[in-house]
């Protein structure tokens, strides 16, 4: 499995290639064709996020992913039983646990580590122990970042929701005030040893201050890039988002 030496890396969520493609009931698009091609236009890694529901990624779909990419896979997943049993069979590069409810339409906001330390601690050690590196999706608050650090993740991701959808609101106080918690965010994880991680809703003319952000290691991008992908295609899509990313850093 390689990895790119990129100062900023961007992982690209294929989830919603399947929610295409389980919406007709078909075979295609598939998936790790979406990922590979994710690879060739400059993706340092693929995220997939298995669903209790299985309303988009199917387990097949991971089957396929760690059989086929030369990238490192991240699998997004609830902190369940069957969960953890999925994640200790195929053993990914990364794990980021996620909170997950049924009825929602995408993760609608981060774990309260802080709250559930001491059964989060024991659930993550085993994964830990197989090798996967196992990363937290938070608000950007200290609370749970320290809590994040206590029970040994490797990594925090921070939920980089609520600053884009004040920005797509034109909120743009409330938007700056939410881009300062989340630099505040990734300085103190960088302090405590963490790897720091950020995504969600994040598109273009979201992305370069996300980017900017010098303690940050890696974005999660997804929906936005496969909706891009509709008017200008995948690969394309994705070396935009790269350029941008790379812009901002270099900056």
């Amino acid at each position: 499995m390689t990895e790119i030496a990129h100062a900023i890396r961007l992982g690209v969520n294929i989830d919603h290639v399947a929610t295409v493609r389980n919406a007709r009931g078909s075979a295609y698009p598939d998936p790790l064709r979406a990922a590979l091609l994710a690879e060739e236009a400059g993706a340092d890694g693929i995220t997939a996020h298995l669903r209790e529901d299985r309303r988009h990624i199917r387990d097949a779909d991971i089957d396929a992913l760690m059989a086929g990419l030369t990238r490192p896979l991240n699998l997004e997943m609830a902190a369940t039983a069957e969960m953890q049993a999925i994640a200790l069979r195929h053993k990914p590069h990364a794990v980021c646990l996620v909170p997950e409810k049924r009825e929602e339409r995408t993760t609608e906001g981060g774990l309260d580590v802080a709250r559930d330390e001491n059964r989060l601690g024991h659930f993550i050690a085993p994964l830990r122990e197989a090798g996967s590196r196992v990363s937290m999706f938070i608000a950007p608050d200290a609370r749970q970042i320290e809590a994040s650090a206590r029970i040994g993740a490797a990594v925090v991701e921070l939920h980089t929701g609520a600053y884009c959808d004040f920005h797509a609101e034109g909120r743009f106080a409330e938007r700056d005030s939410e881009l300062e918690a989340l630099r505040r965010a990734a300085a103190l994880a960088h302090s405590l040893g963490l790897e720091v991680h950020a995504g969600h809703g994040l598109t273009y003319d979201t992305v370069t201050p996300i980017a900017a952000i010098a303690e940050v290691k890696e974005l999660n991008i997804g929906h936005f890039l496969i909706a891009e992908a509709i008017f200008r295609g995948l690969g394309p899509a994705i070396a935009e988002m790269r350029r941008l990313m790379d812009l901002a850093r270099s900056a």
